[in-house]
């Protein structure tokens, strides 16, 4: 950490939870907590849950949750120790100096000075695009129809005709080749020394979402090649990681981003007010960039080029989108090949249009699937017919299959028991192998990711979720558990990480607070998965027995569990006897409320 775990936790308990999310979202008092919309997705009804007790949110739809450190860095888009400043600034409190390691202080100083001279070189280019050498560049983005405020709202910039120019004014600002040589804005070798790498071409700060330049693009004035180029992987710049645009698209609030295929597409469609709209830097779409997505949006609409390459992307993007639990659509542009050329054309209302009749992926897929066909040769019907068959397969439940059958059928012009018959007739022929890996893939792709599956499934970890909420709602529950119960039976790293906190508060001081426990995390998933194992619903009857039946059944499932891995690990016999006999006191433990 940045700072002392005494002063963080003295600038969490200064800044009272509801006050500070009150100031971003309208609250309403429900009982001992405060509801309201969530921020972080759309929704009609209030899920989003803030505890004064807890100094907790957590939403129930999305399962956004954290402290008051958590929201302050996902709404405004701040690091750990940045929102630490904030709300120290906010409460009065002078912060100390950072206490750091020699390393984690070389670390953060090279991390500091390539944001600078990123930042540094940002400012060149710009000042060059709108000097006397920048004629050229302006002209081009003029041509684009772009207008000056969105050239300033990206920042965009104009590196000169001169091979050093960026190098010579970056060592007159006094920065040394060693650490210019980190940057990915200069080249050396032996023969020409150190020159630019961006040179005669426009230039596009790239951006990570808290709004610092991290790295560049650049596309060449002229015929010369390549005709977009990107600053290589950096300790700042990972292509593979981050998304052009989403620094201002994660803040657009819409229910859905749009992917296009370069900054162009971005820039020009978030001037015409399509603000969720982002590219991938230069590569193909990866997993990564996949769940760099989903900590902000539930649905995607694809809006490539609609020619054969932007049809093959989008086609390599839709099952990597799909396994990470995100809807995907489609967008035609046809007749025009990018989201910049439409809008040009036919303006904002016509591609509104367009994005509001996005296309389901499944059915892009088939009329992608029908071009490998001759659809007018009986035989490359009936073949493109029975591919379309094998692919209907893929859907596990039987009501979404027939809703696509009958698509499928009113498009092509065929009879929907006929194809239900071929789906039918094709899943008997298969083996049981071949149908389960259908499913397995269509699974993997529509249906949340596989981890986040099988923990919405596990009734163990849902027990443990129970527990660790009933203890921080009725500390008393501890003293008739503790001989039963205690954080080596929480097997999951992060639920043992949390559980060991819980007990060590109980044990000290009778009393938990979640808000601190959550200090221990900086990671911000993994503040969510915490904070959801103190915001799990307790369905207890208001009946004792009820209560009594319920937390002893929870206390059997966690110990059970827990005993269960122990046996398969132990190797002596003793061990074993030990375990078995634990079991068997287990079957007759009651623990009275």
């Amino acid at each position: 950490m940045y700072y002392p775990d005494e002063v963080i936790e003295e600038v969490r308990s200064s800044n009272n939870i509801v006050d500070i999310i009150g100031g971003y979202v309208r609250l309403q008092k429900k009982g001992s907590s405060y509801f309201g919309l969530c921020p972080f997705h759309n929704e009609k009804s209030p899920s989003f849950s803030v505890s004064p007790n807890k100094q907790m949110y957590y939403c129930f739809g999305c399962g956004a949750g954290g402290n008051v450190f958590t929201f302050i860095m996902e709404y405004e888009n701040q690091t750990f120790p940045e929102a630490v400043k904030i709300l120290a600034d906010r409460a009065g409190i002078a912060l100390p100096e950072a206490e750091l390691t020699e390393e984690q202080k070389r670390e953060r100083n090279k991390r500091q000075l390539l944001l600078e001279i990123n930042k540094t070189a940002a400012n060149y280019f710009y000042y060059q695009l709108n000097g006397d050498q920048g004629q050229q560049a302006r002209e081009y983005l003029e041509n684009r129809r772009l207008s000056k405020e969105t050239q300033i709202h990206f920042g965009l910039g104009y590196a000169s005709k001169y091979s050093n120019d960026l190098y010579l004014y970056l060592k007159k600002k006094g920065y040394q080749d060693q650490i210019l040589k980190e940057t990915g804005l200069l080249t050396y070798d032996e023969k020409r020394g150190a020159h630019d790498k961006f040179w005669n071409r426009v230039m596009f700060p790239i951006m990570d979402v808290n709004n610092r330049v991290i790295g560049f693009g650049g596309r060449v004035m002229g015929d010369g090649m390549p005709k977009y180029l990107n600053s290589p992987e950096t300790m700042l710049f990972d292509k593979s990681r981050n998304l052009y645009g989403l620094n201002y698209a994660r803040t657009s609030r819409k229910p859905y981003m749009i992917i296009c295929e370069g900054y162009m597409d971005v820039i020009a469609m978030h001037q015409a007010g399509f603000t969720n709209a982002v590219a991938s830097l230069g590569t193909a779409f990866t997993a990564q960039h996949s769940v760099l997505l989903k900590r902000y949006t539930q649905e995607v609409r694809l809006a490539y080029d609609s020619d054969g390459a932007g049809q093959k992307a989008a086609l390599r993007a839709i099952p990597i989108l799909k396994s990470a639990g995100i809807n995907v659509r489609v967008i035609h542009m046809d007749p025009y090949k990018d989201p910049d050329e439409f809008i040009k054309n036919l303006g904002t209302e016509a591609f509104q249009e367009r994005i509001d009749a996005a296309e389901s992926s499944f059915m892009f897929e088939i009329s992608v699937l029908e071009k490998n066909y001759k659809q007018s040769d009986p035989e490359g019907r009936a073949s493109f017919m029975k591919a379309m068959a094998r692919r209907l397969l893929e859907f596990p439940q039987e009501l979404e299959r027939n809703i696509y059958i009958d698509a499928i059928a009113g498009r092509y012009g065929i009879a929907s028991e006929e194809l239900k018959r071929m789906v039918n007739s094709f899943g008997a022929s298969m083996s049981r192998e071949q149908v389960e890996a259908a499913i397995y893939q269509q699974q993997e792709r529509e249906e949340m990711p596989a981890k986040k599956r099988v923990e919405k499934e596990d009734s163990v970890l849902t027990a443990q979720k129970f527990f660790l909420t009933w203890l921080i709602e009725e500390p008393s529950i501890y003293d008739k558990t503790k001989d039963y119960i205690n954080e080596d039976d929480f097997v999951e790293p992060l639920y043992h990480h949390v559980a060991a906190l819980v007990f060590e508060e109980l044990r000290a001081t009778g009393q938990v607070m979640p808000a601190r426990i959550l200090n221990q995390f900086e990671d911000v998933e993994e503040q969510k998965t915490a904070a959801s194992l103190f915001n799990t619903r307790l369905k207890t009857d208001d009946d004792p027995a009820v209560r009594e039946k319920a937390l002893n059944e929870t206390v059997k499932r966690i110990k059970k569990n827990s005993l269960e891995l122990k046996s398969r690990s132990v190797r002596e016999i003793a061990d074993l006897q030990k375990i078995i006999k634990e079991k068997a006191q287990l079957q007759k433990l009651y623990i009275s409320l």
